[in-house]
């Protein structure tokens, strides 16, 4: 049998506090440090805890060329210890036995991800998280708790130097354009009794995620032209919909076909419940009466095959995200919709259902629309008033 390292890993030493009510009653501060070594692997879903010997062999075990197993005992403990923590990939078949080792699942240079981006994807996404509990238990839900708890932020806009005076810039009449975005706030109130048209979903989908033309400049390369600019003209960032309430439409979930303009059902319809919405959207109960969610998954290989190994392919796939949410936005904003944006979601939990390899396409963030409430119960900002007038004597 042979062996190499995992193709991505980053190996952390970490000092772990904890309290020590011993020391504390005999007068002591209570605090205590733990030592330990962390190897994070974007292949894994959770960390692992190393000894010094094992984290030793690692960085002496290559990530490209197969190597055969020690023969030393004290070698081969250590590299079969680092087998069971799936920080080592087998080949063949190991002593004694009869069948090969079963393939194991790395990432390599073949899978074009630069290391330290495949880890960070990998590892910040969540499971099962409550972010409205964990905000409420760590008093950080009004405005006035986040002052309080955290102390200032750094100035909204800061007073930068300048060698002459400031030029002012002349006043220019608002377009309808601009007169759109003024009138883009971020809806927390949704009506949960009203549902859109499809007609309202039709054109918010058209103008945020449609293909209105294509170019095949060679054979097998195909580029779409859609409304939304995206790195190398790939558009890697599809639309998946959590439809709650569309007139026409039965609740489920389904992938929308920008070329067809037209919607796929991606798990049976029996499938669907109706606490999906707050899972994915980690408990955040303000924006999961939405009508529709639409959930972006980026299919990260359509980006890699051209950007490979690239330190900046990641970022720009989120600028992609933040293209089309502006885009989503204004659009529910046309069609007399509210609209969200967040990318506070349980990405895990939501890949499973999806069936979705997390290395090969992900999500990244979670639009909503939907019809606005009569009635404000959660806070939005909204200097402007433009959809919440301040009430008359106010």
């Amino acid at each position: 049998m042979r062996v190499r390292r995992c193709g991505a890993l980053v190996i952390e030493p970490c000092e772990v506090p904890s309290l020590d009510i011993g020391d504390l009653l005999a007068g002591g501060d209570g605090l205590r440090t733990r030592f330990e070594i962390r190897v994070w692997a974007a292949h894994l879903d959770e960390h692992r805890r190393v000894s010094p010997e094992q984290a030793q062999w690692l960085l002496h075990c290559s990530a490209e060329c197969w190597q055969d197993m020690p023969t030393d005992a004290d070698s081969r403990a250590l590299a079969l210890s680092l087998l069971e923590l799936d920080l080592l990939v087998a080949e063949g078949v190991p002593d004694g036995a009869s069948d090969p080792v079963p393939a194991q699942r790395s990432v390599s240079q073949d899978d074009h991800w630069w290391p330290l981006a495949a880890i960070h994807h990998r590892h910040s996404r969540w499971q099962g998280v409550d972010s409205v509990t964990d905000m409420e238990r760590n008093h950080l839900v009004t405005a006035h708790d986040l002052r309080r708890r955290l102390g200032s932020p750094p100035p909204a806009v800061p007073e930068h130097p300048s060698v002459d005076p400031q030029i002012g810039l002349p006043e220019v009449p608002m377009s309808e354009l601009e007169s759109l975005g003024r009138r883009r706030v971020t809806c927390r109130n949704f009506d949960a009794g009203r549902s859109v048209s499809m007609a309202q979903l039709a054109a918010v989908l058209q103008q945020t995620f449609r293909a209105h033309g294509q170019l095949e400049p060679a054979p097998d390369l195909v580029f779409l032209k859609k409304n939304v600019p995206s790195a190398g003209g790939l558009h890697p960032v599809e639309a998946c919909l959590l439809v709650q309430r569309v007139e026409g439409l039965a609740p489920g979930l389904y992938r929308y076909h920008p070329l067809r303009h037209a919607l796929a059902t991606l798990v049976p319809h029996e499938a669907f419940d109706a606490d999906m919405a707050g899972r994915f959207l980690a408990g955040q109960h303000w924006f999961a009466d939405a009508a529709v969610l639409v959930i972006f998954v980026c299919r990260f290989e359509r980006s890699l095959w051209k950007y490979r190994n690239h330190r900046k392919v990641y970022r720009a796939m989120m600028l992609d995200a933040g293209h089309l949410s502006q885009a989503l936005y204004m659009a529910a904003t046309e069609c007399g919709l509210g609209a969200f944006v967040t990318s506070a979601i349980n990405e895990i939990d939501i890949e499973k259902v999806l069936a979705l390899d997390p290395l090969k396409e992900g999500p990244l963030a979670i639009c909503g629309m939907g019809w606005r409430a009569q009635e404000r119960t959660t806070a939005e900002l909204d200097p402007l008033e433009s959809v919440w007038p301040a009430p008359s004597g106010a």
